[in-house]
């Protein structure tokens, strides 16, 4: 026996008693089966499975397939017989140490009630939403109503590299409490990391303050940085129907394309339930879109998502809505098409997108390598009497090859329309396209060189002889604050999904369009609309490299079972009352009244006017967002570009904003709000706000004030003075008084100066005390609040 085999099998026992307590001693025949360390791992797993320790046993048989995957799934790429290096046997070590910790996680956390088969009798008919909320209402109640205010489990917390920047900062300042569950945080690094910039000062902490959290929380789950661009993995490989996702980023609910909750929200935002395991929402209104017809060959998602923002325009119907996409013509789209829909869904306005789950979800899900990331899929599907917003029709026959015109993207044509166009730049990439797009765009690009026919495995050859230099995974011209960047006035065509003031550079023109018209375009660097080259493509080649059946023949299942969410009540009407925990109740009952101790004066200020969607891109610069890591420094660079007067009459007194409809739209970068406060603003009022930047401002200490009165904005001219009575919620300007709503919630989260520092106040239970409502209801579909303490 060697004693780097004996170290191995030492030194793995040692990480399963330090881990889960387990103590255990190889025999003579085990020490000397062989000398590499997936040889000692898979003896240990022979042990724990006949000492029946079976949990540990498939844990580390998952941390034995991740050795084993190639490393572009994610693995080590180490066979059995392999010899291996020093790195390589550390990193086996961390593995088994951070999976078998996950174990230890799995154990501390509240399990969910398991769904039921049937809607019990008398509840209230609910949207596909709604009953993944009631799902991870922590007050089990069975269902949910718009409005109300609920404490929700979150199933995964994921981030890249730049925003874990920011949450790496609220981490620090909430006294590194440690997370929830280290399993279940996605870190992936696409935003700023570029081989390119790399050794850069600020791009090197993005990349070290990754390596920490790695280490520091034991992360089962991370592969580096540029291995893969965040919502693209996380969709392909680990989301799952009926889970709740958040993410500190605007783009996550491209996830919602699997039947699941992804909301983005604000970096500080979405630490608290990554240190927590839930968070709160306001259960959101929803509008139901549904999808019939079906689309031509070649109309994909991109292009469906451009049609609906073309007719129904962003920040409207959208607006503070979650979007349900249902209807027969949803059997027409994949779940890549269906990815591109839910992504641009930020686009439009919506918290977020959420398909339907069916057989091809299922299908989908089922592909996956590791159990895990399969086996926890609950599907659900809306009621037929749910109730809905609104409800909007999409013919999808109607869906043709668009163009989102330069800085609106629904301001949505035709590419006819646009045909010659000169162009400076054709980028194809970032998280709108999708892999199936990423194929199309090849096979359009193989018509147009007119090569003959090539072979499957030679796609990347194909945009490569086209004249496209091949990146690495990540963001790229999307977000235009790393290597790559347009130059100023130079015009892109781009199949990524925003298109506002400088995003893809400073000063330069981004039009948006699907990557088979960007592919079309690339020949002569003119708009060229794809029709004649996607018409020339084999469509049974295009159906056989996307993985799609051509007939019913090959299906894998009948589809899936379609569940309802269980609640403590689920036979009969019963009056209703929130639980608590004995020690939360204790704990409540110490505190009561104290969030009333941060009284808020009246506030004066003058105005300044502001117009429609100033977006985030233009209140945090991306040239500067790196280094935003204080309101001071945020606040020297606000609107720079779009407003450059801004910032002076700010400091003039002029520190009261009033601006018009989608406020804060776009990324969901928290410095936004950091930037606005760092100049001196006291208070935004407008007439609507972007979901994620609304929840932003109160948890970084902004107030943010909704009004929709015309007589305000008429009153409340460039300079007037103002003034904000929070005792009497008023606002009084140009001698007129307009009476507003201000929430305990947003009131309290202000007063306390942000959400970091109400974490210091109430600890673990900032939720459970600021969610804390008592209810009554006569049946499961009549729910009446009794004087909440706190709504939003």
């Amino acid at each position: 026996m060697s004693q780097q085999r004996e170290c191995c099998i030492v030194r793995l026992m040692g990480v399963l008693h330090q881990s889960r307590g387990i103590s255990m001693t190889a025999p003579d025949e085990i020490l000397n089966q062989g000398q590499t360390v997936l040889k000692a791992l898979t003896a240990i797993i022979g042990l724990l499975e006949k000492s029946n320790k079976t949990r540990e046993a498939n844990t580390l048989k998952d941390v034995l397939e991740i050795c084993r995957q190639p490393r572009e799934l994610g693995g080590l790429d180490i066979s059995k017989d392999e010899q291996t290096s020093s790195e390589q046997e550390a990193e086996i070590m961390f593995l088994s140490s951070a999976w078998l910790e996950a174990l230890n996680s799995v154990d501390r956390a509240a399990s969910l009630p398991d769904p039921i088969l049937q809607r019990p009798v008398g509840r209230r008919g609910m949207t596909l939403s709604e009953k993944i909320f009631a799902m991870h209402d922590l007050t089990n109640k069975g269902f949910v109503v718009p409005g109300e205010l609920i404490r929700v489990h979150v199933d995964w917390v994921i981030a890249s590299e730049a925003s874990w920047a920011g949450m790496e900062r609220t981490y620090e300042t909430l006294g590194r409490p440690g997370i929830f569950r280290n399993d279940r945080f996605w870190l992936a690094g696409d935003h700023v990391v570029d081989p390119r910039v790399n050794k850069l000062p600020k791009v090197r902490a993005l990349i070290d303050a990754s390596e920490r959290a790695k280490k520091v929380f034991k992360m089962t789950d991370y592969q580096g940085m540029n291995y893969t661009i965040l919502h693209t993995e996380f969709y392909r490989e680990r989301a799952q129907p009926g889970m709740v996702i958040v993410g500190s980023d605007s783009h996550t609910c491209s996830s919602g394309a699997l039947g699941c909750l992804a909301i983005g929200l604000g970096a500080a935002d979405v630490t608290l339930p990554l240190v927590t395991g839930e968070t709160w929402f306001k259960v959101p209104e929803c509008i139901n879109i549904r999808l019939v017809g079906a689309p031509k060959p070649g109309i994909g998602g991109k292009d469906v998502i451009l049609y609906i923002l073309q007719q129904l325009k962003r920040n409207t119907v959208a607006s503070d809505r979650i979007v349900e996409f249902t209807g027969p013509g949803v059997t027409h789209l994949s779940c890549d098409a269906r990815f591109a829909i839910c992504n641009m869904t930020t686009e439009f306005g919506g918290i977020t997108g959420i398909f339907e789950p069916d057989q091809i979800t299922q299908e989908f899900v089922q592909k996956r390598h590791l159990v895990r990331h399969k086996n926890l899929a609950t599907y659900f599907k809306p009621d037929g009497d749910a109730a809905y917003a609104a409800t909007y029709e999409i013919d999808l026959g109607n869906v043709r090859s668009f163009l989102a015109r330069y800085p609106k993207p629904d301001d949505v044509v035709p590419v006819q329309d646009c045909e010659g166009m000169k162009l400076d730049g054709c980028f194809i990439g970032a998280c709108t396209t999708a892999e199936e797009d990423l194929i199309l765009g090849a096979l359009v690009l193989e018509q147009g060189l007119k090569a003959g026919k090539r072979p499957e495995s030679g796609l990347i050859n194909i945009y490569e002889n086209a004249g496209f230099e091949i990146g690495i995974p990540g963001c790229s011209y999307c977000v235009g604050m790393s290597a790559d960047q347009a130059g100023p006035g130079e015009v892109w065509l781009s199949s990524q999904n925003r298109n506002f003031e400088n995003r893809m550079g400073k000063g330069s023109i981004g039009h948006l369009a699907s990557a088979v018209t960007v592919a079309a375009s690339s020949f002569d660097m003119r708009v060229t609309d794809p029709h004649e080259l996607l018409a020339a493509i084999d469509l049974q080649t295009w159906n056989e490299l996307r993985g799609v059946k051509s007939s019913e023949k090959g299906r894998m299942s009948d589809g899936p079972q379609y569940m309802e969410p269980c609640g403590a009540q689920d036979t009969s009407p019963i009056t209703l009352q929130r639980k608590q925990s004995s020690d939360g109740v204790a704990y409540l009952a110490s505190r009561t009244g104290t969030t009333e101790d941060f009284p808020t004066p009246v506030m004066t200020g003058k105005v300044q006017r502001l117009g429609d969607f100033i977006d985030t891109d233009a209140l945090a610069p991306a040239e500067f967002l790196i280094s935003m890591k204080d309101n001071e420094f945020s606040g020297l660079h606000c609107l720079e570009y779009t407003h450059p007067e801004f910032r002076a009459r700010v400091g003039r007194g002029l520190n009261i904003v009033v601006a018009g409809k989608g406020f804060g739209c776009g990324s969901s970068r928290e410095q936004a709000v950091m930037a606005l406060l760092g100049c001196g603003v006291q208070c935004v009022i407008a007439r609507s706000f972007a979901f994620i930047f609304q929840r932003n401002m109160p948890n970084l200490g902004l107030l943010g004030i909704t009004m929709q009165d015309e007589q305000f904005f008429e009153a409340a001219t460039e300079g007037v003075d103002i003034t904000i009575d929070f005792q009497k919620r008023a606002l009084k300007a140009g001698g007129k008084e307009f009476q507003f709503q201000l929430s305990q919630m947003e009131k309290r989260l202000y007063d306390h100066g942000g959400i970091s520092s109400a974490f210091r106040h109430f600890g673990k239970h900032l939720f459970e005390a600021m969610t804390t409502t008592r209810y009554t209801a006569k049946s499961y579909g009549e729910l009446a609040e009794t004087k909440p303490e706190l709504q939003w």
